[in-house]
C-alpha cells in the first residue's frame, strides 16, 4: 500500500482529472469548460484507476471510469463528463486563492501584536496540557500520539464541513509517518499544507481570527481538531533558528479601507502588525504579483519561515512560508502609475510582548540570554573590529548605534557614529535594507527559538 501510494504522490505532478463544468456538459453549440479537481480529490480518483477500481468515490461524486462520468451521490441524474489528463509543468491553477488570501472571514488583513508565538500555538500547547518546552522536536516520544491526534482532528473537520472523503485522505497520508521522526512528520505536514484542499484554507481561515473579540468562540474551537496539526507544522526541525536577509512577495486582493489601512501603519514606524495565520508567500516577484491589486514586498529582518517548494506539489511557486505570529510594520505604500497596482513594503521580525519580557524575568535568564530582538535592550555587535552597543527602539525602530571607544562594556563613548547605520531613519526602504543587510546577521545568532525558550 505504502509503494501504491507514493506513485499515486508522484502521479500527481503530472497527471490530472478534471470535470466538464460549463452549465449544459451535453450541448453541441455551447463551448465546453473544464475545471479541476482538487489535488487531494485527484489523489482518490489517480489511486483508484491505478488499482484498476471501477469508479471512486469523492464527497459528493462517484467516479464512473468505464463511462469516464463524474455521477452525483444525491442525484443519479446529475452526470458529467470527466477526463484524465497529463499536467504541463508550468500550470499553475488553483494557486492564486493561495497566494492573495490574506482578508479571510473578515475586513481585517492582519492582527495585532501579541509576542513571540501566536495566540492560536499558545491555546493548542495548553490545550494538549505540554509545557513550555515540550514538542514534538525535543521530545520524539510524543510524536506518535500528536500525529494520531492531528489525524483524528483533520477528520472531524473534514465531516463537519463535508469534506470527509478528503480528510480520510489527508489522515491516512500522515498516520503514515506516526512512527517516524519529527523530519519526516513535519515534511509530510508541510507536503499536506501545500496541496489545495480544504485544510489550510480552514485551519488559516480560523487562526486569522484571532484578536476578534466577535469571533473569539469561532477560533479556539478549532484548537482541539486542528490544533495538533497546527503545532506539527509550527515545530519546523529544519529551521530552528530565525531566516534573515530574505525578500518574499505575496500579491493581495484588497479592499479601499485595507489600503487606507496600510499607509496610516506606515505614518508610525512603532506601529506593528502581525499574521497570525501560516502565510504563503513567493521568492518570485514576477510570479507574485500576477494575483490581486497589490503586492506585498517583505524583506525579513529576523522570523521563523519554511522553503517548502521541494515539498510542494508546485516547486515551481517557489514558496516560502511565513508561520504565525511574525510582525511587521509598514515601510512605505506605493501606487505603480502604469498598472493601477499597490506596492506595500513590510519589514517582517519577530518580536516579545510585555507579559514575555515578564517571563523571562521570572526564569531568571542570565544577560547573555536576554531579548537580542526586542526593545530596550542592551545588544553589543563586533562590526569590522568595532564594538557598537545598540540603544533605543529596537533593531527596525532603532535611535542610534553608539560606537563603544573600549571593550569595557559599562564605558561607552557619547559621540553618534552612525558609519551608515544612521539610515536607518530613512523612510524609504532601499535605503534601510542597506543598512541593514550586512549587520542583521550577526544579530540573528543571538536569539531564542521559535517556542520563545533560549536556543
Amino acid at each position: 500500500m505504502a509503494t501504491a501510494t507514493l506513485t499515486t504522490r508522484n502521479s500527481l505532478k503530472t497527471i490530472e482529472w478534471k470535470w466538464q463544468s460549463n452549465p449544459n456538459p451535453w450541448s453541441k453549440t455551447e463551448p465546453p469548460t473544464w475545471s479541476h479537481y482538487s489535488d487531494v480529490e485527484n489523489l482518490i480518483i489517480e489511486r483508484a484507476f491505478l488499482n484498476k477500481q471501477s469508479g471512486a468515490i469523492l464527497d459528493a461524486y462517484y467516479i464512473d471510469f468505464e463511462s469516464n462520468r463524474q455521477i452525483s451521490i444525491n442525484n443519479n441524474n446529475n452526470q458529467r463528463p470527466i477526463e484524465r489528463i497529463v499536467r504541463k509543468k508550468e500550470d499553475q491553477h488553483l494557486r492564486e486563492e493561495r497566494f492573495m488570501d490574506l482578508p479571510v472571514a473578515s475586513d481585517r488583513s492582519f492582527g495585532g501584536e501579541y509576542g513571540w508565538v501566536s495566540p492560536f500555538v499558545l491555546e493548542v500547547r495548553k490545550y494538549l496540557g505540554l509545557c513550555p518546552d515540550e514538542l514534538p522536536s525535543k521530545k520524539p516520544d510524543m510524536i506518535l500520539g500528536l500525529v494520531e491526534k492531528a489525524a483524528h482532528g483533520i477528520i472531524e473537520e473534514g465531516k463537519h464541513i463535508g469534506k470527509e472523503k478528503e480528510a480520510e485522505e489527508l489522515a491516512n497520508i500522515l498516520q503514515e509517518k506516526k512512527n517516524k521522526g519529527i523530519e519526516e512528520v513535519w515534511e509530510c505536514c508541510a507536503y499536506l499544507y501545500s496541496l489545495e484542499s480544504f485544510l489550510y484554507k480552514t485551519l488559516n481561515a480560523n487562526m486569522r481570527l484571532v484578536g476578534s473579540k466577535e469571533e473569539e468562540h469561532t477560533w479556539r474551537q478549532t484548537v482541539r481538531t486542528l490544533g495538533p496539526f497546527c503545532l506539527l507544522l509550527w515545530d519546523d526541525p529544519y529551521n530552528k533558528k530565525v531566516r534573515t536577509n530574505i525578500e518574499l512577495y505575496r500579491g493581495a486582493k484588497l479592499k479601499p479601507e485595507q489600503i487606507a489601512a496600510y499607509k496610516k501603519m506606515a505614518m508610525n514606524e512603532n506601529e506593528y502588525g502581525s499574521f497570525q495565520g501560516f502565510s504563503s508567500c513567493s521568492r518570485n516577484r514576477g510570479k507574485a504579483e500576477r494575483f490581486g491589486n497589490a503586492l506585498f514586498i517583505m524583506k525579513v529582518l529576523f522570523a521563523f519561515t519554511a522553503d517548502i517548494s521541494e515539498l510542494s506539489k508546485y516547486p515551481k511557486e517557489e514558496e516560502e512560508l511565513v508561520t504565525p505570529g511574525v510582525c511587521f510594520r509598514v515601510m512605505f505604500v506605493e501606487e505603480e502609475p502604469e498598472t493601477g497596482k499597490y506596492l506595500i513594503y513590510l519589514e517582517l521580525r519577530q518580536r516579545f510582548s510585555t507579559e514575555d519580557h515578564k517571563q523571562i524575568s521570572i526564569q531568571k535568564k542570565s544577560n547573555t540570554e536576554e531579548d537580542a530582538f526586542a526593545c530596550d535592550i542592551d545588544i553589543f555587535v563586533d562590526v569590522n573590529g568595532r564594538l557598537y552597543r545598540h540603544v533605543g527602539l529596537g533593531l527596525s525602530g532603532c535611535d542610534g548605534i553608539i560606537l563603544a571607544t573600549v571593550r569595557d562594556y559599562d564605558d561607552y563613548a557619547d559621540i553618534i557614529d552612525d558609519h551608515g547605520l544612521l539610515a536607518l531613519r530613512d523612510r524609504r526602504v532601499n535605503a534601510i535594507y542597506d543598512a541593514y543587510d550586512t549587520h542583521v546577521d550577526r544579530f540573528a545568532d543571538f536569539g531564542y527559538g521559535r517556542d520563545g525558550n533560549w536556543l
